[in-house]
């Protein structure tokens, strides 16, 4: 699932400044709600006005112009007054008289709100964004005429113009940021500015010629009504914008960050060396996992579910026959012709399609409430199919386009099942993010905020968890793809060694690589950019785990204390009934449902 970035600070997205000089500028309403609904609507409402990119990327297409310097200093205050203000809006709610699912949605927003604003103590506006995430990363994707931002109508193409017209603005605050950062000593690790000077020089991005240049595609694609006026009209402001504002941003940014930020950038890899580095990883991790576990604990459980599933992986081993150390047999299956079955991509995706079929029957007996949103299955697309993963890009609330699980098959002769082919489809298709974002989608008594929010730790958990029901619908039989589903649980596991250890100073990025190799099939490029991943935004890959370990942890404490009146199906439900929740509210929430099964 593609979404984590919309849940970071590292510049999520976007953008003009909002509470600048102009007063009039601020996009924000003065409301004052006086019950819950109202709060947590005037929130979501005042909250995309603050994030315009979200809304567009929810296809709420009314700021579709907008572009604020989200990373402003007077932005961010504004900000956190908004935060504060509806804080104060909550005081006014009388908790005890709200309805169990209303306590939800109070403890969410509540928690939402203390998480952002507890957030800028750290500065991450320092760092306003890396190689792995923030605004010039996206902004591409958004111009290209293949994201979300629309290209339908004249006013579409208007709308995409202003907020070219201002991005040279957000650079030239990231580069006031990053100076910030140097003199406050918060800057990147040397090992990540290197990556990201490439990427801001990408031919594709600075390349004057037009028909290579990724923010000409809808150029390319002009509408079937347009007039040849408007084309013309639009192919000359167009190229104008990307010659006068794009490639000199992306120029300047590039020039920053080699000549004066890489020889600031720091030598060491994780956040214990920065001023408060410690205090602010703590932070990090509290709000990636949604709980108050401490890197120690997290470090701890990651060393106990690596050892456990390296022995799972080794009757693995001993099953197909294979003589040698664990860590060969690891790089062996990588290369094992019995795991690579496929000839064409229709094969590949008729496997996808069986696995469906497999485990269809078997969803009733799990599953009371299942989405209406249609699902499908579909090779990526050949022009993104050679740099993507598999995923699952959700559906539209209104029904009108299908979930859809896209794999990439570059060479399906080459598609190792050992990669996770059953839990792949477990975890990011059926029931894995397709149920789960769909239900929440679809849900229209959710507030907007909890419709479309997220929350890695149970998102991803979720997800990781629905790998672990694999036995239950009657997979993981082939030892291969055991072999795959060991794989997936043992890259999340992994990550909670890797990420605490790095970032509290354990490990150094070149251990933390060589550890990750010992223990997952993957190239040395492959870890080289998860480690970097983890050092970039530190804290988010210990979701996946920990998330799966909870709901797992629940499950097995209400089978025990219910006995017979324990519903698989109505546990299930119940999980997913709400949406996205921080871990500690969904304790909460299943306690009082296990209350009610008695």
């Amino acid at each position: 699932m593609k979404n984590i970035v919309s849940k970071t600070i590292l510049g999520a997205g976007i953008i003009m400044s909002l509470f600048s000089c102009r007063k009039t500028d601020s996009p924000l309403t003065k409301v004052t709600p006086t019950n819950l609904d109202s709060i947590a609507s005037n929130y979501y409402e005042q909250y995309l006005k603050l994030y315009p990119l979200e809304a567009t990327s929810q296809g709420d297409l009314r700021y579709n112009d907008q572009l604020p310097i989200n990373i402003d200093k007077d932005f961010i205050s504004g900000e956190i007054a908004f935060y504060n203000s509806v804080q104060q809006q909550l005081k006014n709610v009388d908790y005890k008289d709200l309805s169990t699912e209303d306590k939800v949605v109070y403890d969410v927003l509540d928690y939402t709100l203390k998480d952002k604003i507890e957030a800028y103590n750290y500065h991450p506006e320092y760092i306003p964004f890396s190689q792995f995430g923030g605004l010039p990363l996206s902004f591409p994707l958004y111009g290209s005429g293949e994201g979300s931002q629309p290209f339908n109508t004249e006013k579409d193409y208007e709308d995409w113009l202003k907020r070219m017209d201002k991005f040279p603005d957000w650079m030239n605050a990231a580069t006031d940021n990053f100076r910030d950062g140097i003199n406050n000593k918060t800057v990147l690790p040397k090992k990540l500015i290197v990556k990201m000077i490439p990427q801001m020089k990408a031919e594709e991005i600075i390349t004057q010629d037009f028909d290579k240049n990724i923010f000409y595609g809808p150029i390319k694609k002009f509408p079937k009504n347009f007039t040849q006026a408007q084309k013309d009209k639009f192919t000359k402001l167009y190229e104008e914008a990307i010659l006068t504002k794009i490639i000199p941003a992306y120029t300047k940014m590039g020039d920053f960050l080699e000549k004066e930020y890489l020889p600031k950038g720091r030598d060491t890899d994780g956040y214990n060396s920065l001023p408060k580095g410690n205090e602010t990883y703590a932070f990090y991790v509290k709000s990636w996992t949604t709980t108050n576990k401490t890197p120690e604990e997290i470090n701890k459980i990651g060393l106990q579910q690596v050892a456990m599933l390296r022995g799972e992986m080794e009757k693995v081993q001993q099953q197909v026959g294979f003589t040698g150390t664990l860590e060969e047999f690891i790089n062996h299956v990588k290369t094992d012709p019995k795991a690579m079955p496929y000839k064409t991509s229709k094969e590949v995706l008729d496997g996808f399609n069986g696995i469906l079929a497999k485990i269809t029957p078997k969803l009733k007996t799990m599953f009371t409430v299942t989405p209406k949103t249609k699902f499908e299955i579909r090779q990526t697309e050949k022009f993104r199919e050679a740099s993507a993963s598999a995923e699952y890009i959700q559906g539209t609330p209104d029904g009108k386009r299908p979930g859809i699980f896209y794999c990439p098959l570059p060479d399906p002769t080459k598609f190792n099942v050992t990669s996770g082919m059953e839990s792949l489809f477990l975890h990011e298709a059926i029931p894995g993010h397709h149920y789960q974002v769909s239900l929440q989608q679809e849900n229209t008594k959710l507030p907007k905020f909890m419709r479309f929010g997220w929350f890695g730790a149970y998102g991803e958990g979720w997800a990781h968890y629905c790998e672990t029901l694999g036995p239950e619908f009657g997979l993981y039989t082939d030892p291969y793809q055991k072999m795959g589903y060991l794989s997936d649980q043992m890259l999340r596991a992994v990550r909670l060694v890797v990420d605490t250890g790095i970032h509290t100073g354990k490990m150094s990025r070149e251990e933390a690589i060589t550890y990750f190799l010992n223990n997952i099939a993957y190239d040395e490029a492959g870890a080289t950019a998860e480690v970097e991943r983890y050092m970039a935004m530190p804290g988010q890959a210990l979701g996946y785990k920990i998330g799966s370990l909870r709901i797992r942890e629940l499950r097995e404490q209400y089978q025990k204390r219910l006995g017979s009146k324990f519903n698989l199906a109505k546990f299930h439900d119940e999980v997913l009934s709400q949406g996205c929740l921080p871990l500690d509210v969904l304790n909460r929430k299943m306690e009082l449902w296990a209350k009610s099964q008695k």
